[in-house]
């Protein structure tokens, strides 16, 4: 009688236990960034200068910690658990997924935000969540409670449906993004870690929406153009954001290269400067996540201006190559929320909510080339299911259009390059006479578990086979 076994069901509370921690962390890292971009609002709006020596300075502080304490903590926190997840060597999935990276990622992005960079949370939430429920990975007492993958493919899920109250969204968001290469197979564990995370929010926040309630439709066939044309200018700006990103992750041109190479610390200081020259030309809407400003527009209490999306683009890139820790997911939805703005006004359409979700969704669906993932998590962020049909329309034109301009998505092409640096790193560290499962002249972008493992499973046959 199985049911009956102690061990089994100890195992069961320990899962159900870390879920519950990584939900907690998660919330608690949500209210620190509300309470860090408040406090930044308000220093600035109290001594607008101020923001000239707030942001190098927490700039070149955010980069030296990284440097010196937290290594494996720069960027977003999807592409570290995504490599995690693929490699077998334990040692460079404890380099990227551990406690002192747990710690490091949520204080130095709260740093950021406190500096007034343009990062979101949402991407260091997996993989904080990640590193949380890997802590329980491997062979226990009692057995293993689930296969190593499976507990950072669910952390990664929990940490997603922590950050944005959306549970649905975390678990397509763990099948798209975080198993792109690799069959999902259906289990308890990311459904255990998904539920119990949300109920964590449920508790403690309530049952909110990240966005509010937007009523607002788009009706037939008069809708049909907003929903082509944010698809089409979506997937675009998405892929050529891609490009631009991944090119920039392995070194900057000219002098520009050559001074962050030599100095990174002063380097990100710059960047700080940079963010902190144009959060003051914009009237500070390019600092932070762009949550603020989104939420006004949706909510027609305020208006974006044309040049809003380039601008928070632009900051986002800044604060990417700078090297800081801070994702991409939540800024990628104010510019999404900015190019929906210019489509109602090419077309010559007041202000309507309706097209300024059309425009998240579609550049959101642009960068992650995740169409399912990201139309479901707009969707529960609006509460607007009668937005259903049109944010798929709008989420599956532009993942065809990056995809055309882009073939590897940001987030897997980002891990890759991570995966054959710690391969080489751990390489030269063991003196060349051991071998990873992962080589860094071989790797690509759909990796296999070596046959007769635990995770030996077929991979997704439409994968991207980018060389």
């Amino acid at each position: 009688m199985p049911w009956l076994s102690f061990g089994r069901w100890q195992n069961r509370l320990l899962l159900v236990s870390v879920t519950l921690l990584a939900g907690l962390a998660a919330i608690v890292f949500a209210i620190g960034a509300d309470l860090a971009i408040e406090i930044h609002r308000e220093t600035v709006h109290l001594a607008w200068w101020s923001s000239l020596f707030i942001a190098p300075a927490g700039f070149a502080l955010i980069c030296w910690l990284t440097r010196r304490f937290f290594p494996g903590c720069e960027g977003s926190g999807i592409p570290q658990a995504i490599a995690a997840s693929l490699t077998e060597d334990s040692a460079i999935r404890n380099r990227l997924l551990s406690v002192r990276n747990i710690f490091g990622k949520i204080v130095l992005t709260l740093i950021g935000l406190l500096s007034g960079a343009s990062i979101g949370r949402e991407g260091p939430t997996v993989q904080v969540g990640a590193s949380i429920l890997n802590l329980i990975s491997g062979k226990r007492k009692n057995g293993r409670i689930a296969p190593t993958r499976d507990l950072i493919v669910a952390g990664g899920g929990a940490g997603v449906a922590s950050a944005f109250n959306t549970p649905l969204g975390g678990i397509m968001f763990a099948i798209e993004e975080l198993s792109r290469y690799r069959a999902f197979r259906a289990n308890s564990t990311t459904l255990v870690a998904v539920i119990f995370a949300g109920l964590m929010s449920l508790a403690t926040l309530g049952n909110y929406t990240y966005f509010g309630r937007t009523p607002a439709a788009v009706g037939w066939p008069d809708g049909l153009w907003p929903v082509l044309l944010c698809g089409v200018l979506g997937g675009l700006a998405g892929g050529i954001s891609t490009r631009l990103l991944i090119a920039s992750s392995r070194g900057l041109p000219g002098r520009m290269g050559q001074f962050k190479r030599e100095r990174p610390v002063a380097f990100a200081a710059a960047c700080g400067l940079a963010t902190a020259i144009i959060g003051l030309s914009t009237g500070g809407m390019t600092w932070g996540t762009g949550y603020a400003e989104s939420k006004a527009a949706l909510e027609g209490t305020a208006d974006l201006p044309v040049y809003f999306m380039f601008a928070k683009a632009l900051v986002i890139w800044i604060a990417f190559i700078s090297g800081i820790p801070g994702g991409i997911f939540a800024p990628a939805l104010a510019i999404g929320a900015g190019l929906g703005a210019n489509v109602a006004l090419m077309l010559g359409i007041d202000h309507n909510p309706a097209i300024l979700v059309l425009g998240t969704v579609a550049f959101l669906a642009g960068i992650t080339q995740s169409p399912i993932t990201s139309f479901v998590i707009v969707m529960e962020m609006t509460a607007n299911h009668q937005m259903l049909m049109p944010l798929m329309g709008a989420a599956v034109v532009a993942q065809g259009f990056s995809r055309s301009v882009a073939p590897v998505p940001l987030y897997d092409a980002l891990a890759i390059d991570m995966l054959k640096r710690l391969t080489h790193e751990e390489k030269e560290r063991k003196g060349g006479g051991a071998s990873s499962d992962i080589e860094p002249e071989t790797v690509s972008a759909d990796p296999a578990p070596p046959p007769g493992s635990a995770e030996d499973a077929p991979r997704a046959a439409d994968s991207p086979r980018p060389t």
